[in-house]
């Protein structure tokens, strides 16, 4: 029956669902749990380049979980499919 609801659901529904327990606003070290365990490095990499919006307090970088919602649904929807060749048997 969750499957049912998950193949019904849009993809925004789906990544909210699976980003529950973070708050609305996150932390650089939270968006690199959010993005599979990126390295820090990359999470400023993507906030500098503009990528991911973000605001800052002080020094403390502050990321909107939607706007990482709106990250993921963008580069899923944009990137074409990876295509693998086949090694001859």
């Amino acid at each position: 029956m969750l499957k049912d609801c998950l193949v019904a659901s849009s993809p925004q529904d789906i990544y909210t669902l699976m980003f529950l327990k973070f708050p609305d606003v996150v932390n650089v070290m939270q968006m690199c749990d959010m993005l599979g365990g990126i390295s820090t490095k990359s999470a400023y990499k993507l906030l500098q380049s503009n990528q991911i919006d973000y605001f800052k307090i002080g020094r403390s970088y502050k990321i909107p979980k939607v706007n990482i919602i709106v990250y993921l649904h963008r580069i899923m929807n944009n990137n074409p499919p990876l295509h693998y060749v086949a090694l001859p048997h």
